[in-house]
């Protein structure tokens, strides 16, 4: 019985779109995620001056909040994956689940 329903849903439409949408969608932030993290490791490691600068007279750096901006793109991403993925990829799962209990 396990094994009709997994050959059922793993033939809807539905649940290909599903894994082919949700897969190159978290292929597409991972690599953004990347760039971003990357590119400010290889700031430090090949240009510290900039990120040395101070701003103002303070003790304040260029790299405290260019830092900082990477941990809010981190949230903002995580929060673009998760309000997509309980919109459009929790709808398709209510679906194809709907359709293979029939």
């Amino acid at each position: 019985m396990e094994n009709d329903m997994a050959a059922k849903i793993a033939a809807n439409p539905k649940y290909q779109k599903l894994v082919r949408t949700r897969s190159s969608f978290g292929w597409i932030l991972t690599a953004v995620m990347m760039v971003v993290y990357y590119g400010y490791i290889a700031l430090i490691a090949f240009n510290k001056e900039v990120l040395s600068a101070r701003l103002g007279e303070g003790v304040m750096t260029v790299g405290i909040p260019v830092g900082f901006g990477v941990i809010v793109f981190t949230i903002l991403i995580t929060g673009f994956y998760v309000r997509r993925a309980n919109s459009e990829f929790d709808q398709l799962t209510r679906e194809i689940v709907e359709e293979a209990g029939k």
